[in-house]
Parts: structure tokens; sequence; C-alpha cells
């Protein structure tokens, strides 16, 4: 196999640029299963993920581009990319640690969204490429970057395991307070990249309450119970079978998009989530060490823009799990915290689990 080029015929030769003064690269990993994925260190993007479908043929389960100089650009920033220092959002961009207040851009109507202007989605990590199914990437956060107090140093590694999961560890410290939640922002479609519409995916979520928004999709704070209301996924359900009902939460968001509180004690590595695409069989089992996970449904998504292999993606043509903390945690002192402080070890996992139906 030509490792300079992926299934779907994406080239390395097209991310090889000089970005704020770092080499941008593509690194293709892959199992002895058939499965590959493709990540480039501009965001610790995950740009392809091919796996077989029920009948052996490789499809494309996440939304990309072609070539960085379309990542760029995108309208889309997050693609498959790490979302730091703290991904979701942070009310009026402002927050207090050790009676210090720290001032945020506010990049998401009147709040700070996945780390501000430019967030870890568009930096240029450090990246080593182990071997043929793991990379590492570092990147050093200095003190005062988007607003963020700290030096803080973030280390990612992707595992493409032989009992097909893709595997993420995340590791980050600091030499002052800080705050941190990291999650990755892919775009899945299990019925390939492309494919117009989740709706018919069968999704089931591991969580008996979830986190209710304003309309500007800040957390009131008090989880409050999925039963009865179209925020139920502890059953699987189809992704778009109650996306339009007349439900206030669905409304604000346009369809999902928020947090679920997860069914777990503590950090222990415990099922998240699990969804199927009808189309290719293709099954995919989330887990995480994580308290919450982000559910959403590609809102705001316009198929204005050609991207992989011409196609376009329109509005609900993906759906994202980003597991991570709780939104404005640090401003909601009853949330889990995401404050880390010098001589800590922030550490999380999470892994997608791919298989058949």
């Amino acid at each position: 196999m030509n490792k300079n080029i992926t299934l779907g015929g994406i080239k390395k030769e097209d991310f090889y640029k000089t970005v704020d003064e770092k080499q941008v690269e593509l690194f293709i990993l892959s199992n002895k299963n058939g499965l590959e994925m493709a990540v480039t260190n501009y965001g610790a993007k995950i740009v392809s993920l091919y796996v077989p479908d029920k009948n052996g043929k490789p499809v494309d389960v996440v939304l990309g581009h072609d070539s960085i100089d379309e990542y760029l650009k995108s309208q889309e920033p997050y693609f498959g990319g790490v979302c730091g220092r703290t991904g979701n959002r942070i009310a009026k961009g402002k927050f207090t640690l050790d009676g210090q207040e720290y001032t945020l851009a506010v990049n998401n109507g009147p709040n700070n969204l996945h780390g501000g202007l430019k967030g870890f989605n568009a930096v240029v990590w450090d990246a080593r490429q182990t071997d043929s199914q793991t990379i590492e990437l570092s990147y050093l956060s200095q003190d005062g970057e988007e607003g963020y107090p700290g030096n803080l140093t973030t280390r990612i590694t992707y595992t493409l395991t032989d009992d097909n999961t893709v595997q993420i560890d995340y590791k980050a410290t600091t030499d002052k307070a800080t705050i941190v939640n990291l999650t990755n922002h892919s775009y899945f479609n299990l019925s390939g990249a492309g494919d117009e519409y989740i709706g018919d995916h069968l999704l089931q979520i591991n969580a008996d309450t979830y986190l209710p928004t304003d309309d500007t999709a800040i957390p009131y704070g008090k989880p409050e119970k999925v039963e009865g209301t179209p925020m139920d996924f502890r059953e699987f359900h189809e992704i778009g079978s109650r996306i339009h009902d007349d439900f206030q939460q669905l409304i604000f968001g346009k369809g999902y998009d928020h947090t679920y509180v997860l069914n777990k004690k503590g950090n222990e590595l415990s099922l998240c989530a699990k969804s199927i695409s009808p189309k290719t069989g293709i099954e995919m089992e989330t887990y995480t060490t994580e308290p919450g996970v982000q559910l959403y449904t590609g809102n705001w998504m316009t198929g204005e823009f050609e991207a992989k292999e011409g196609k376009r993606y329109p509005m609900r043509s993906a759906f994202c799990l980003e597991t991570q903390h709780y939104p404005d945690s640090i401003n909601k002192p009853e949330y889990p915290t995401v404050v880390l402080r010098p001589g800590e070890t922030f550490h999380s996992q999470t892994i997608y689990r791919f298989s058949v139906k």
C-alpha cells in the first residue's frame, strides 16, 4: 500500500505547508483489519477514517477536506480537530480563578467557544508518528494565549488499535493555575462522509440527565431528566425522529446541541454512546473517562462548499459526540472542576470502537 496517499486519494503532499513558521504534514495510520486514519498536525485533526462496512467496503466516516489549504479557509474550522484550552462555551468570555478575573474572546454570540479566536484546532502541533498505528502530538500554549493563564503543555496520542478502535489519550500540565477542557470535534456520518442526512442513524446515550441551556447554549446549571422528552436516548432512537418536536431546547439549538451527564462513577472509562448506520451497518461505540458528552447534530452546516471528493455537507449531514467536561464549568462550582494546577496532570481518554451489525 502506498502510504503517501489515503484510501480516498488524499495525498500527503497536499498537506505539506508552512503555517505559523511550523511544518504541517499528513500522517496515515492503519491496522491489520483494513481500518485507516489520516491525521494532520494542523489542529490535531482527524482528516479521514476508513472503516469496513457490512460488505467489507471501506467507508470514510468523518467529514473534512482534501488539503491543508481547504482547512485554512474552511467554514467549519473544527472538523476533526482538538478543541482547547476549553472546549465548548464559557459564558460572556469571563471567569474568575483564585480571585483574579480573566477575559477571553467572545466568538460565539455573547460567549467564548472552543478556546477562542485561535484555539487548539487552529495551531500547528509538534508531531511524531511512532509506528504504523500511533501518532503523538504536543503543543505548548503560552501564558496569556487567548487570555488563559499559565504555560500549558498538552500531549495527545492517537492510536488505531487492532481491535478496531480509535483511542485518544490527552495529557496536560501547567506552571500556573489554569482551566482545561479538551475534546475532539470529529463530525461523524457512519453512512459515509457526503451522505446527506444522519437522521436515520440509531443513537443510544448512557445518560439519565442532560444540561438544558439558554438560547446562547449556556447551561442553566442543574441537570434535568431526559425521561418523557425528545432528549431521551437511553434506548436506541433515530436521531431525526424527534428533532423537529415542539420542544424549547431543540428550538434553541436548531436541533441537538446539548451536554449529556453520563451515568458513571468518577473518571472511570465507561460506555458513553452507541450509534449505527442502517445503510452501512457500521456501529460506533464511544467510551470515555469524561463526565459528559456533547451531542451536536450539525444544525448550522450549510453545504455551501465542496469538501472531500467534491462532496457537500448540508445541514445535519453529520453528528458529533464531543466527550468533555460540562460547558461553563469554571463559572458553576457545582460542576466537575476544569481547574488544573502546577504539579497536577490532566489526563483523559476517549475510545471510538467500530464494528458491523
